[in-house]
């Protein structure tokens, strides 16, 4: 009988032996899928971005604002670029893409400061990770441009001079 139980410990020293192995590899297999979703997010980020860009015609600022002619390219501008124009007096959301625009009327409805996230779901759109990453990317430009203002914690409220500009008239 003793060889029996012998055989058996043995046997169940075994199987823990290949649960414990199995169970490190599962830990290397998440590793390995979280990197590739994480890249998976990024390339859909640029492609999105990069169809938007190609798809968009060039936005324009009306005559003389950009000291040129309406419609006339500045120096290393590729025609057909989208460009988010640095808010000016007197420059309405109009002269923005069509997204860009969408984002100004979400934080003017809102009137108060919002996330990414939120301006995602208000302006219609997925709340995916990807998706909310693209429009954090748009929000910073705004931002940057100062057609909105960045709000610690990550929230983007309209500039207070862009108020009363941000909404085209539509």
């Amino acid at each position: 009988m003793g060889s029996l139980i012998e055989e058996l410990r043995r046997r169940e020293a075994a199987a823990r032996d290949e649960a414990d192995r199995v169970r490190s590899r599962i830990e290397e297999l998440a590793e390995d899928l979280a990197r590739a979703e994480e890249q998976v997010s990024r390339l859909v980020i640029a492609r999105e971005e990069v169809t938007r860009v190609l798809e968009e015609p060039t936005a324009e600022l009306p005559a003389g604002q950009n000291g040129r002619p309406a419609g006339e390219a500045g120096p290393g501008l590729p025609v057909g670029a989208v460009t988010v124009p640095p808010w000016q007096e007197g420059a309405g959301a109009s002269v923005l893409p069509r997204a860009y625009q969408d984002l100004l009327d979400v934080a003017a409805d809102a009137g108060r400061p919002l996330r990414a996230g939120e301006f995602a779901a208000a302006a219609g759109l997925a709340t995916d990770k990807a998706k909310v990453e693209g429009v954090r990317s748009k929000l910073k430009l705004l931002a940057a441009r100062g057609w909105l203002a960045a709000a610690p914690g990550g929230l983007f409220i309209l500039a207070d001079h862009a108020g009363k500009s941000a909404k085209p008239g539509r």
